[in-house]
């Protein structure tokens, strides 16, 4: 079909076996993707209008916000577009952009969260000089950090998928392209991105996860150390939805990596709910874990709805 069978497009896979029910599929995925879209799109809202939610934990939340519409925006067009439409090929500098945005954003949340770690940590440790230490600027830079170290980190895996042959099958095993799946199919020399990924997945996730355990253990000593049983428990109520979004977020890393590494004789449409679990559940839970469990947020919808029924 093609004169040089490396220049071919890649084919992407929807549900193997389930092709004639992929319109009926298609409902719960796009259910989940407005969700996310709404979920998320709303929360930037209302902290953008709300003053009272102008404070360095919100600021840091709609960063995470931000990221998670991105990973959405980011799959959402080839999942739906295999789904809906059966549009399997994808070109390769297509393909490429996307793997590069998909395992960048995944970086920069786990960034985000460790940022937002970082947040409670000064707000329960040293309460008096938390505005004093997170400001504008410092809550800017690390948002910054967060963005430049995922976005640039994974510059050299996408650059070496460019330089290699593609000989091999042309099918990947998603609605969508991933770093681990492409690089399978070139006929080169792909030690460097056997290797690269563990080492960045012990430097950014893992080192992540350690130091956000960490902080919350001297955050657990601090609230100890408070007399009063009503004070603790206030004090250990605003972490409840940042350390309920860290769990949902490294929980389901955690499993996609095991899947990879350990799953070769597990089904392989397990693999495939997983990978769609992991880039479609914390997307999808952020909004509504910090819903439901932060007052300031409840309050804010409130305030927000009563005045635009006064407008109206």
């Amino acid at each position: 079909m093609w004169p040089n069978v490396s220049d071919a497009p890649f084919l992407l896979t929807g549900f193997p076996g389930l092709e004639a029910a992929h319109h009926w599929i298609s409902i719960p995925f796009f259910a989940v993707y407005f969700t996310v879209l709404l979920g998320n799109g709303n929360l930037l809202y209302l902290i953008k209008e709300d003053h009272s939610l102008h404070e360095p934990m919100y600021y840091f939340l709609t960063m995470l916000a931000g990221t998670d519409l991105m990973v959405t925006l980011t799959t959402m067009p080839t999942v739906m577009g295999v789904l809906w439409m059966n549009h399997w090929e994808v070109s390769h500098g297509g393909c490429f952009l996307q793997a590069y945005f998909i395992h960048s954003l995944s970086i920069v949340e786990s960034g985000i969260l460790l940022a937002m770690a970082y947040d409670r940590f000064i707000a329960i440790r040293n309460p008096l000089r938390y505005t004093f230490i997170l400001t504008n600027t410092q809550v800017v830079k690390l948002g910054i950090g967060a963005f430049m170290r995922g976005f640039i980190s994974i510059i050299p895996l996408i650059v070496s998928l460019f330089s290699y042959t593609y000989c091999h099958s042309h099918v990947l095993s998603h609605a969508f392209c991933l770093h681990q799946d492409v690089m399978k199919l070139a006929c080169a020399d792909i030690t460097f991105n056997r290797i690269y990924p563990i080492v960045l997945v012990y430097l950014t996730f893992f080192l992540d996860c350690l130091i956000i355990l960490f902080s919350y253990i001297l955050i657990l000593k601090t609230v100890m150390s408070i007399a009063s049983g009503e004070e603790r428990a206030k004090a250990l109520s605003t972490c409840i939805s940042h350390i309920s979004c860290v769990l949902v977020f490294y929980v389901t890393v955690i499993g996609l990596s095991f899947i990879y590494r350990f799953g070769k004789n597990v089904p392989k449409v397990v693999h495939i709910i997983m990978s769609y679990v992991y880039f479609l559940f914390p997307p999808l839970m952020n909004p509504i874990i910090y819903s439901i469990k932060t007052k300031q947020i409840q309050h804010g919808i409130l305030r927000l709805l009563a005045k635009h029924r006064f407008r109206s």
